[in-house]
């Protein structure tokens, strides 16, 4: 009797595994199910291919796209969400590889003085959130106080408010009085950057620190600045060796860098360092454009801002001598831009929103194409070649099976007008929609 009991309490245990096996496998039937989107793209941008696709079906599962193929020779799966993208243009998620998510346009020189590190990343999330509504899937934050784009990566990461995917560098590392420096403030504070790192070692520790709090990159301050007071933008201010240390420190630990440089001195010897990108760029000369070509260095020129500092600046708060520095090179680099591109440098797409109002960083394609590139080719900056620069090609940048389910849309043609692309109508991160006027 006893033996029976025993066996009909192992006979109980036993079903009830399998009917929580089999329950759990519904579950996760279900959720297969749900997550099946289908979309019909009427136009699909191939930006590896510079060529428009019609009437393509692009079949989503989970966060990964499954397939692209005609929807002429295609069922749609069943069970799928269906997308009706049919009278839209669909490319991939833009990507903006030079940003400040915890910047506010509107406080700039003494008058972000009063903003802590806490209230710089809570405004973040409103700019992460305006940046992902305006299409850009995927951002390079390149300098922040108190690490506060890491928390926001974080936090984007874990589904906590909606945002684009971010690689984060921390605090910008530069020289003591620098660019990188915070000026502002008279001796008797002795407020010092907490990026600040005088001499090759001194500088190999600071990236060991960005490291170590979760920095994805290294941003440098290889020259003056626009923004900052007290010094000429195209001055050079670490020196090469300094750099040198940086870059070999950085790579060391996995970390690409990017530097800040308006002038041709500091452009040139960043290049020589080793550095992944140069920031701005605004100066840089004939040797400087034959260097990146030969280094294969990214060049990420932020041509739209000049509109924002000179029309809106005194009353954001930018210094008189900040704007005197904008109306003397602001026009050279959208000059420099048009001779980059015709020297055959490598270019990608980064805006420096937070300069100016996130959200607004499709603006700067109208200048891309002003001063030199076919549409496609800024759309290609923003994409596969941003993504490139990131070390994220094969997550993201294109439309293709495999990659991140990074889509947006518009309504109509940015080959005929690249203005278009300020009027995003549908948003997808990582197979999730964020913005769609689609029924």
């Amino acid at each position: 009797m006893k033996q029976n009991r025993m066996q009909h309490v192992f006979t109980s245990l036993f079903c009830s595994g399998l009917l929580l096996v089999s329950a759990t496998a519904l579950a996760e039937e279900k959720a297969a199910v749900k997550n099946l989107i289908a979309i019909k793209a009427g136009r699909l941008i191939d930006v590896e291919n510079a060529k428009v696709l019609r009437d393509q079906l692009i079949v989503i599962e989970g966060e990964r796209i499954a397939s692209i193929t005609p929807i002429a020779t295609t069922a749609i799966p069943a069970n799928a969400t269906v997308i009706d993208l049919s009278n839209a243009t669909v490319l991939p998620g833009l990507i903006d590889a030079h940003t400040h998510l915890t910047s506010n346009p509107h406080q700039h020189g003494y008058s972000s003085l009063g903003t802590s590190n806490v209230r710089a990343a809570l405004y973040g999330v409103r700019a992460a959130r305006d940046t992902l509504n305006a299409g850009f899937t995927t951002v390079r934050d390149v300098g922040s106080e108190g690490f506060a784009d890491v928390a926001l990566r974080d936090a984007i990461n874990d589904g906590d408010f909606p945002g684009p995917r971010v690689l984060a560098s921390g605090y910008a590392l530069g020289i003591k009085g620098g660019h990188c420096d915070n000026n502002l403030l008279p001796p008797e504070y002795n407020d010092v950057g907490k990026g600040v790192a005088d001499g090759p070692w001194a500088a190999r520790s600071k990236v060991r620190e960005m490291a170590k709090y979760g920095a994805d990159q290294i941003k440098i301050c290889a020259t003056g600045g626009v923004l900052s007071k007290g010094d000429a933008a195209g001055a050079q201010q670490y020196t090469l060796e300094e750099m040198q240390a940086i870059v070999q420190e950085a790579h060391k630990l996995g970390r690409k860098v990017a530097a800040h440089a308006h002038g041709a001195s500091g452009i040139n010897d960043a290049i020589r360092a080793g550095v992944d990108s140069v920031e701005h760029s605004s100066l840089i000369d004939a040797e400087g454009i034959k260097l990146a070509k030969q280094h294969g260095t990214w060049l990420v020129m932020d041509i739209y801002n000049d509109d924002y500092i000179l029309g809106e600046g005194e009353k954001a708060g930018f210094l008189p001598e900040s704007l005197e520095k904008e109306k003397e090179i602001g026009q050279k680099q959208r000059d420099n831009f048009r001779a980059a591109l015709q020297g055959g440098a490598r270019m990608a797409f980064g805006s420096d929103a937070g300069v100016y109002p996130h959200g607004d960083n499709a603006k700067q394609f109208y200048y891309m194409v002003k001063y030199g590139m076919t549409p496609m080719q800024a759309i290609q900056a923003a994409t596969i070649n941003a993504a490139d620069l990131l070390g994220q090609k094969e997550k993201i940048g294109s439309i293709k099976a495999g990659k991140f389910a990074d889509l947006i849309a518009v309504e109509a043609d940015p080959l005929a007008d690249v203005t278009v692309l300020t009027k995003v109508s549908f948003v997808m991160k990582n197979g999730s929609i964020y913005k769609t006027t689609a029924q």
